[in-house]
């Protein structure tokens, strides 16, 4: 029992420490974000600010007057992100659960292995591609490269592959088609699968910096996550303006989470990628 008690207690205090570590930088940024720019380097630093004041948030919108115009890019960016995701990552991994046909295993096994090279190496085949197109300073070179996802397709396939084949027989027999079977009775039984996709696609394009800076030219065009580079200068960093222009660029993605949490729990569980 004395064992055992401590072993409790040294992993609460690992958790509290580990919520601490990645819960800290946080604080800190919304701390900073209401304090006044000659209170942000203060020290020792103060969790609560010995002054409060909207400053920062309203010299975000004062300064550029594209700030904006950079969160609608990025919701707009992001949302097309996650539908294109959703419906191309399903439909794959559709194909790879349920269906049978030659080289499956094959190209299921180049898909995985497609995750194992680093996007800096795609960097200037991407661009190359891009330039052809004639993409370049559009929104195009943003959305579509981000429809298509190795780990999305393996997500989907592993979940999909636990829906019992009763339901599909049954469909089948019913004069369904594939892709009925796949839109009227698969997809609503993976909503688990697909909120943990829409999650994870949310986020890797709301917090994408490299590509837009990649791509983008024009000032209106900048997501938000480039817009916030805006405020560094040459001689001065506008760090309290940066910290409550990051505050915006984390609403969003923790609103989504906290909407979506239980599914993507529910979903990370059921495809067994803990």
């Amino acid at each position: 029992m004395w064992k055992r008690y401590l072993h409790q207690v040294f992993l609460y205090v690992l958790v509290l420490a580990i919520t601490v570590v990645t819960f800290g930088p946080f604080l800190f940024t919304l701390s900073t974000s209401f304090k006044p720019p000659a209170d942000a380097f203060e020290w020792p630093p103060r969790l609560i600010p010995r002054r409060v004041t909207l400053e920062n948030y309203e010299a975000v919108f004062r300064i550029t007057p594209y700030f904006s115009q950079w969160v609608v890019n990025s919701i707009l960016i992001a949302a097309a992100v996650v539908v294109g995701r959703l419906f191309a990552c399903s439909l794959a991994g559709y194909a790879f659960a349920r269906l049978d046909f030659p080289g499956k295993e094959l190209l299921f096994g180049l898909m995985l292995g497609s995750m194992m090279i680093p996007g800096q190496v795609l960097m200037v085949p991407h661009y190359l591609i891009m330039s052809k197109l004639r993409w370049l300073d559009t929104y195009y070179a943003l959305i579509v490269p981000g429809i298509a996802s190795a780990f999305g397709i393996f997500l989907m396939t592993q979940f999909l592959k636990s829906i019992p084949r009763d339901l599909e027989e049954a469909a089948l027999l019913d004069g369904c088609s594939l892709f009925r079977i796949y839109w009227q009775v698969i997809l609503p039984l993976a909503k688990p699968a697909l909120a943990t996709l829409a999650i994870f696609a949310f986020t890797s394009s709301w917090h994408d910096f490299m590509s837009p800076l990649i791509y983008l030219n024009s000032v209106e065009k900048f997501t938000l996550t480039l817009g916030l580079n805006f405020f560094r200068g040459q001689y001065v960093d506008w760090w309290t303006y940066i910290l409550a222009g990051a505050m915006f660029a984390n609403i969003f993605p923790l609103a989504i989470f906290l909407v979506f949490q239980r599914h993507f729990v529910e979903g990370v569980r059921l495809t067994g990628i803990k």
